[in-house]
């Protein structure tokens, strides 16, 4: 078995270790990382392994950054099954919804702001 700490680690936020164990590659959360924008967006988009290789996800829990990276992940060609509690799912459906809001108005924001200095 083999464990890398991909996220979370020296800091709280990105959660994420992919585990190899019996040749099988599995990803313990998926977190986004909070931060400044731009080493945010650099961490979320980018993740440090091919992504079409992981066999499995498994969830602990619903914080965005345990589960709020997921989207990317898909996006990125994940096609596996992610494994969570009943709850977990519930809680991650409404949880990436209004993070996708909140990412929505932040760059209409950002956009805004620039306009004004053009």
């Amino acid at each position: 078995m083999n464990i890398q700490f991909l996220g979370a680690a020296r800091t709280v936020t990105g959660s994420m270790h992919l585990v190899s164990v019996n040749g099988a590659k599995i990803l313990l959360d998926c977190g986004m990382f909070q931060g400044r924008r731009a080493e945010s967006y650099e961490k979320n988009r980018n993740f440090p392994f091919d992504v079409s290789k992981i066999d499995a996800v498994i969830l602990s829990h619903s914080h965005i950054d345990h589960a709020g990276n997921l989207p990317n992940l898909v996006k990125n060609g994940y096609r596996g099954p992610i494994y969570a509690t009943s709850a977990t799912r519930d809680l991650c459906n409404i949880m990436l919804y209004d993070s996708a809001y909140i990412q929505e108005r932040d760059i209409e924001y950002v956009n805004k702001k620039a306009s004004k200095k053009a």
